[in-house]
This record gives C-alpha cells, structure tokens and sequence, in this order.
C-alpha cells in the first residue's frame, strides 16, 4: 500500500512542471503575438524591432506567471540574483526567437503577414526550449529536500487554519470550544451538634426508672 502522505515522484514532478510552465508559456505566446502584430498594425517598425518589444512585453508576462504559479515553491532568498539570471537568459531568448525570425524574413523571403507571423511563432518555440531549461536549472532554484519538506508542512498547517478561520462552526452548527472540566461539586457533611448531645445527655439524666 502506497502512503498518500509521500512526495511525489521526480516524473511526477516533472509533469506538473511542464503543465504549469505550458500555461504560463502559453499564455505568454499570445501575449507576444498579440504584441506583434499591434505593433506592426500601428507603427511602421520593421519585423525584428516589432518583434523585439512584443519579446520584451511577453518577458514581463512570463517572468510573473514563473515567480507566482509555475515556480512558487522554489527558492525565493536572492531576489536580486534571481532577476539578473532571469534577464540574462531571457535575453538569449529574444535573440534566439528574433534570429529565426530575421533569418526567415531576411534570409529565406518569408516577409508576408502571414509568413512572419509563423516563423516567428517557431522561433517563439526554439527559444521557449533554451528558456525551460535555463530557468529551471538556473533561474527558479529547486530547495533542498529538508526545505521542501518544511515548506510542505507550513502550507499544511496554514492550509488547517484557514479552514478552521473559514468554518468555525462543527457539523452541529456550535463553533468548537476546547473541553470545560466539569464542575466539581462540594458535598459537605453535617457535623454532629454538640447542643444535640448535651440535650441527648441532659435526657437520659432526667429518666426516671
């Protein structure tokens, strides 16, 4: 029987951290795009300087999307160090994305709306690998694994007590109190009354046989 208290596998792992850098990618290609072609909608920039911002934008996008869901759990000491890494490697991104792009363009002839749009969504690819591994590897540090398991059990108990801050009523509808002991009653016995006695006494001298 497996123990559902056990971390997960390194395949899981990476899994989960490819879906969640996806998402994040994925909604960064668009940011990109979208940028892309505004630009060129309304600008007379060429094709590699429009590219070039529409980079930069979706950078921005990413770089949040990373810290705040795919990589949230990573280490977070050394933010300064986290930033340059990020716009180091971010920035042989955008010259890898924009080389395919100005190779197609320039170098193959590839230079209508349509054209551009699709070399440099496979340059956005080719860059999107370097990036995965980069920031994984340099950027978004994995914690030892004593840190992990400290991290995994504050969000366990932060989690318990959000739920106890939420529902603060049982199934009954009374909210939970620690256990009152229960009263102690004080039982007192009656002393004997010496009047008693000295009448019981003064009695028995008046007997008359």
């Amino acid at each position: 029987m497996t123990n559902a208290s056990a971390p997960p596998s390194r395949l899981r792992r990476l899994v989960a951290e490819l879906a969640k850098f996806g998402a994040v990618g994925g909604a960064g290609v668009l940011v990109n795009m979208a940028a892309y072609n505004l630009v060129r909608h309304f600008t007379s920039l060429a094709y590699v300087r429009a590219s070039v911002i529409a980079t930069i934008i979706s950078i921005v996008f990413n770089y949040v999307g990373f810290r705040y869901f795919t990589y949230r759990d990573r280490d977070k000491s050394g933010r300064k160090r986290e930033l340059g890494l990020f716009a180091f490697f971010s920035a042989i991104g955008l010259v890898i994305e924009n080389g395919v792009l100005y190779a197609g363009t320039y170098g193959l002839g590839f230079d209508t709306p349509l054209q551009t749009n699709v070399v440099k969504f496979c340059g956005i690819g080719v860059a999107t690998l370097f990036r995965f591994w980069s920031y994984r590897s340099w950027v978004f540090r994995a914690l030892p694994p004593r840190d992990q398991e400290a991290v995994r059990e504050v969000t366990a108990a932060v989690r318990e007590a959000e739920s106890v801050l939420t529902h603060p009523h049982g199934p009954y509808g009374t909210a939970h109190r620690a256990p009152q002991p229960s009263p102690v009653v004080a039982h007192h016995t009656p002393e004997p009354s010496h009047q008693g006695q000295g009448r019981h006494r003064k009695a028995r001298r008046v007997r008359v046989d």
